[in-house]
């Protein structure tokens, strides 16, 4: 049974049990800030778990894609050294939110694994938590497993706590004997026993408790369940394997490893360790990048590049001196796009993000390793064992070594790392990464718009086709955050309703403002949120009169505002089909912003857009606008949307049913937001400015319809503003202003030339203040140069006919007082330059520095220029 079966009949055996098949979220947290990556099967239920959210359903199954590698659940160092470990898996879960719970919980874990998959009774062992009899009897008596064979342990193994308070429970683990070959051999060797015999498979929590401060367990109303079991470990066990890495989910990804290294799995266990190694690295290299995490120097893209990186050590282990990971990715989208179909879209911009990063590291990998290698046998000959933590800071720093790389390579030879010695070096860097990533999730949605949902109140968007005005009933009213039964005027807050025209903020595009109204009444809504799926809040101020829940209202959408966002909206779309066109397939957006004034459009591509194929993609888009195609827009189940070739948002959270929209046959794109009828609606697009925004992240901004004339029309006045100036027609301007520029250009070498002239004069007529003091030479004297590198050019013409001796000069530059000092070669050694302003500079107020042969220094004191000059004699003498 391959692992793609076990995941289709784990789902279709708990949606025959009445549950709803939720599709895995992304990697990227959508509504917690403090995780870093996706990491169970809960995570995107953990407000249905607290009662803070109504979806719909009360018991869902999925297939969740996890990350474990930095934050509280790191798995990175042990991957390749285990059989178990990764840094990426799949974690089949069933949830119930105040549902079903023990009994059925049990007695499904049960079904699925000895009915549907048939494993043998007699292999299974249970544990439960020590206090929870509850669980004993239903094991025992209903399950009919033999008390024998299950076991009570304690807090440590058998109870979950999301926090020191907060709901908590007793778990039920099921495992599996795999017989003592597998084990450690000691005859002592039991479920409590950390080797590998008795595998874990499937975690029940039963979320019963809330607890207290002080300890105290209080039971929750609506207990609820949620449970967790590891596809790979299934499938190893469904396959008769003793690995992981040996079940189907691996395998293929094993054998391009070794077509690419010429090793031979399981010839040798230190090259096995590195082959394991990059298989599961190339599975979480691959979803992360597909998810929209890109390789960088903080947070969730450094742990990217953590990964990343330590792949490529691994595979220099093996042999490889050049890219190889990006030949491994098509391998593992061919593994998994049964489940993960969106993967086949986003191929080829994975591959030249992971050989743009891989390429970037192999630049440096070579030197670093000589570095560790030395370092390394420097420290085995003085018998020492660990790599002081500078050392590894070099590394980190300079060569773009994980700490957990540097680690890895050292771990052969038995030695550690200076860790200590290491965050001192990059205490600064540590805190700012630290910050970089704590809030880097979409922000937690408020407590008061969940109480909200939970209370049933929600509304219906009724603003798509051009809608922009509609007759509602008020269902809540916020003002400072809490709920009020009615607004008086001039007062802020926030309204609800049943159904409205407003489009709340969401995938880019912006909020529409307008006006409520009753007979009486007149509420300016100045923005509109969205802070749940179908919740909007309207946000404003109430001009006049009251308003109250349960009155009747008028909403009316700004229509001139809304009609230019959705020009902006409909003209990213257009722009997306046009850089296709000209880049290639791997453009993908990666965010937007759409409002009545622009369109902002952040894609992914690996270099500046040059000015040509700009202008192409320009032009390409225009020419889709004035064929005035029509926009249509089609709602379809997800699934079905996708098999379509529409193209999605990486990290968009879309839900079961999706719209989408169509232009032509040129434009296909799964979006929520509001459009115009036809292209031909957006009347034209200008691209204003083309920037970079993030390693691998390319940002247009343009501008559409009336924003786009507007934009035009002010070139347009500058142009002809300037050539008036230049009393030129405005098509000749590069010409006119070539020609002045060149004719500057020769203006200044005279300018030059003449000033070298005037230098040599004066300077000739200075050489008669020369005065000889101790034998030496010496001149000071003040000197009119308008800048710093006039008294520089001055002074070296006065060095030049000198021949030998002292110079210092001053002069009055922008009201402040400058100081040249030079002392020729022969008397460097007895004379410092430098030091002779040092001691000069104080006079005029001010410092300075130099060289031996040359120095200056400045000041806010230029009336005290001439007692500075005379020091000199005092100096030398």
């Amino acid at each position: 049974m391959t692992g793609s079966e076990i995941r289709k009949k784990f789902l279709k055996y708990f949606e025959e049990h009445g549950h709803a098949i939720i599709a895995s979220s992304g990697l990227v947290p959508k509504d917690d800030p403090t995780l870093l990556f996706t990491n169970s099967g809960m995570v995107q239920f953990k407000n249905l778990f607290l009662g803070l959210e109504d979806r719909g359903y009360s018991r869902a199954a999925s297939s969740q894609k996890c990350v474990r590698a930095g934050g509280k659940h790191n798995d990175l160092e042990n991957v390749g050294f285990t059989a178990r470990h990764h840094t990426f898996f799949e974690m089949l879960g069933n949830f119930s939110f105040g549902d079903y719970f023990k009994d059925e919980a049990i007695a499904w874990g049960w079904e699925f694994l000895v009915d549907v998959m048939g494993l043998p009774k007699d292999k299974l062992w249970i544990t439960i938590y020590k206090d929870d009899d509850e669980a004993f009897e239903i094991w025992n008596k209903k399950m009919g497993v033999p008390a024998d064979r299950i076991v009570r342990m304690g807090e440590k193994d058998n109870f979950w706590m999301m926090g020191e308070t907060g709901p908590c429970g007793p778990c039920s683990e099921i495992l599996y004997d795999q017989g003592p070959e597998v084990g450690c051999g000691r005859p002592e060797c039991n479920v409590e026993c950390e080797c590998d015999r008795h595998l874990e498979l499937w975690n029940l929590v039963f979320t019963q408790f809330d607890r207290e401060a002080s300890g105290t367990l209080t039971p929750l109303p609506n207990p609820n369940i949620d449970t967790g079991m590891g596809l790979e470990r299934l499938a190893a066990v469904m396959q008769g394997v003793q690995s992981n890495y040996d079940c189907d989910l691996f395998t293929d990804i094993l054998r391009k490893i070794e077509e690419l290294t010429g090793k031979k799995y399981k010839d040798d266990e230190e090259a096995d360790i590195s082959m394991r190694a990059i298989a599961d690295h190339s599975r979480a290299v691959t979803f992360l990048i597909s998810d929209g995490v890109l390789p960088s120097n903080e947070g969730r893209g450094y742990v990217l590049r953590r990964i990343l990186r330590r792949a490529a050590r691994h595979g220099k282990l093996l042999g490889m001196d050049k890219p190889f990971l990006t030949d491994i990715v098509p391998v593992v989208i061919e593994v998994m796009k049964d489940a993960y179909s969106d993967l086949l879209d986003k191929e080829s911009y994975v591959k030249k993000v992971v050989i743009n990063e891989e390429q970037r590291f192999m630049e440096t990998l070579d030197a670093g390793l000589k570095i560790l290698n030395d370092e390394v046998k420097t420290l085995k000959a003085k018998g020492e064992t660990v790599i002081p933590g500078e050392v590894v800071f070099k590394l980190y720093d300079t060569f773009g070594f994980p700490t957990d790389l540097t680690a890895d390579a050292v771990r052969t030879y038995d030695m550690s790392v200076d860790m200590e010695g290491f965050e001192k070096a990059m205490e600064v860097q540590r805190e700012k990464a630290r910050e970089s990533w704590k809030g880097s999730g979409e922000e937690e949605i408020s407590d008061v718009y969940l109480r909200l949902s939970t209370k049933g109140i929600s509304n219906d968007f009724v603003g798509y086709e051009g809608v922009t005005e509609a007759i509602s009933h008020i269902t809540a009213i916020l003002k400072n955050d809490e709920e009020v039964d009615s607004l008086s005027e001039g007062e802020n807050g926030e309204i609800f309703v049943e159904q409205t025209p407003f489009y709340g903020e969401v995938g880019g595009q912006i909020g529409d403002a307008g006006v409520i109204e009753t007979g009486s009444a007149v509420f300016d809504v100045w923005d509109t949120q969205k802070p749940l799926d179908d919740l909007f809040t309207h946000i404003g101020k109430l001009k006049t009169g009251t308003l109250s829940v349960g009155d009747t209202v008028v909403l009316k959408v700004d229509e001139a505002a809304r009609r230019a966002t959705e020009a902006h909206h409909s003209g990213t779309h257009v722009l997306q089909a046009a850089l296709k066109e000209i880049l290639g397939d791997h453009v993908k957006q990666s965010g937007s912003l759409v409002n009545p004034e622009r369109l902002r459009f952040d894609f992914t591509h690996f270099s500046k857009i040059e000015d040509e194929e700009l202008e192409r993609v320009e032009t390409i888009a225009n020419d889709y606008i004035r064929q005035n195609l029509a926009v249509t827009t089609t709602v379809l189940p997800k699934e079905e949307a996708m098999k379509t070739g529409a193209t999605a948002v990486f990290d968009e959270k879309y839900g079961d049913d999706v719209r989408l929209v169509k232009m032509g046959e040129f434009s296909a794109e799964l979006c929520g937001g509001t459009h115009v009828l036809r292209t031909g609606d957006i009347g034209l697009l200008k691209v204003i400015h083309e920037s970079s925004v993030a390693a691998g992240v390319r940002r247009i901004e343009g501008v559409t319809g009336m924003a786009a004339l507007k934009y035009l029309q002010s070139i347009e006045k500058e142009l002809k503003k300037t050539a008036s100036l230049l009393r030129a027609n405005p098509m000749e301007l590069s010409e006119r202003v070539e020609k002045l520029l060149q004719n500057q250009r020769e203006l200044e070498k005279e300018i030059e030339a003449l000033k070298g002239k005037l230098a040599s004069r004066d300077s000739a007529d200075l050489l008669d203040k020369v005065r000889e003091i101790g034998g030496v030479k010496t001149l000071a004297t003040i000197v009119d140069a308008p800048d710093v590198k006039s008294l520089r050019d001055f002074g070296d013409k006065v060095r030049d006919k000198l021949k030998s001796g002292i110079i210092l000069l001053g002069s009055k530059v922008e009201g402040k007082a400058m100081l040249l000092c030079m002392v020729t070669k022969d008397l460097t050694s007895k004379y410092n330059a430098g030091n002779i302003v040092k001691e000069v500079a104080p006079v005029v107020g001010g410092k300075g520095g130099g060289r031996s042969d040359m120095a200056q220094a400045g000041g806010p004191n230029p009336e005290k220029l001439e007692e500075a000059l005379q020091k000199l004699e005092e100096i030398i003498a």
